[in-house]
């Protein structure tokens, strides 16, 4: 049903604000899209759907100089395209109260879905490219987002505590080795200090080897 919900809203909206280039080839897609509905093949509604979502998700991002100088020093990957299985997941975990947040959001559109299935107090969307966040916050009006759901943090994701959130959304926002490896070993530390539950969608996940034994893995 969450699946479906998304097609829908994706077979509805209109092309994304698009200042800074970054969805060239969103109309070919969305006709692939379109076309797909009108079949019985569900693998190719599938694949097709994803292939937009991707595409919106962004490959590329668009960095100045200082911020990949910072990304690489922190051992950081210049980008990672989430898929949507995590969002599809996530929604049992999140209630209206929720504070739910994601590092390394890219452009965001990950934790806009997530705060769209189902809407909850806050979405934390932390990004280093300050050009990302801009096109994020056309993707929030886009996609019918109120504005006080959302902070938008331009920052290293070293530099914040997930220390309030409900959700975390992790996707290896760094290597887990070198420079990267203190990020997980102070993120573990934080989220042990934690008053309150917190539940971790690590993906690829790095987190693990630096969490105590209280945390539950599933």
């Amino acid at each position: 049903e969450r699946l479906l919900s998304l097609i829908r809203l994706f077979a509805e909206l209109p092309e994304p604000p698009d200042p800074f280039g970054l969805y060239p080839h969103y109309a070919e897609l969305k006709d692939r899209f379109l076309a797909s509905l009108d079949g019985s093949d569900a693998e190719s509604l599938e694949e097709a759907f994803l292939l937009l979502y991707a595409h919106i998700h962004g490959y590329e991002v668009p960095y100045t100089p200082d911020e990949r100088e910072r990304v690489t020093a922190s051992g950081g990957y210049l980008s990672h395209v989430g898929g949507l299985s995590p969002i599809l997941k996530a929604a049992p975990f999140i209630g209206p109260d929720t504070v739910s947040g994601d590092f390394g959001a890219g452009n965001g559109l990950q934790g806009l879905l997530i705060q769209k299935l189902p809407p909850h107090a806050k979405t934390v969307q932390i990004e280093i490219s300050s050009r990302m966040v801009e096109a994020g916050r056309l993707l929030q009006a886009w996609l019918g987002v109120p504005e006080e759901r959302v902070d938008w943090v331009v920052a290293d994701v070293s530099e914040v505590s997930p220390a309030g959130m409900d959700f975390v959304y992790l996707y290896r926002p760094v290597r887990p080795n070198g420079p990267g490896e203190a990020f997980y070993r102070g993120f573990a530390a934080q989220l042990e200090a934690s008053r309150k539950p917190v539940v971790v969608f690590s993906i690829a996940d790095c987190l693990r080897p630096y969490l105590p034994p209280e945390f539950e893995i599933f």
